[in-house]
């Protein structure tokens, strides 16, 4: 019995190892501006994306912004970076409350949308974003993007 205990804690072992994310990861920075300023609120999210021959791309990566804007990705407490490839960014508010349902309107629950922080961020950065970007297998400083609100 002792000895079976062992071998499927070996087994388990093993099939950790061989089950670990195996893709690269590469360093992600940048800036994020609303308006052309620094935005120090923000959330930055690199999800990978899928693709035909391979549907499961991995974990995703995020960072908050600084007083200057500024971050750099993590994908959790031991990966900094994000997995080599495209992504799909999306950047809100860190705001507490924040929401991208635009005032006045109602949210999907139907409570008005006045009682909560409207993010500055426009929607087509965070829920609907479509926004891409390609990490380069030798990373990056220049992940920045410039968030217009005025249009």
């Amino acid at each position: 019995m002792k000895y079976s205990l062992i071998i499927i804690g070996l087994l388990a072992i093993q099939m950790n190892i061989g089950c670990s994310d195996s893709r690269k990861f590469a360093p992600v920075s940048g800036v994020v501006t609303l308006d052309g300023k620094p935005y120090g609120l923000g959330v930055v999210s690199f999800q990978p994306i899928g693709t035909k021959d391979d549907p499961n791309p991995g974990r995703g990566s995020s960072a908050f912004t600084d007083a200057n804007g500024k971050f750099s990705l993590k994908c959790d407490s031991t990966i900094d970076g994000a997995i080599i490839g495209k992504h799909l960014v999306r950047i809100m508010s860190r705001s507490e409350g924040a929401t991208s349902i635009k005032p006045g309107t109602s949210s999907p629950d139907g409570a008005p949308s006045s009682k909560k922080f409207a993010d500055p961020i426009p929607p087509e950065w965070n829920g609907e974003s479509k926004v891409e970007f390609e990490v380069p297998a030798g990373g990056t400083d220049k992940a920045n993007f410039d968030i217009k609100t005025i249009r």
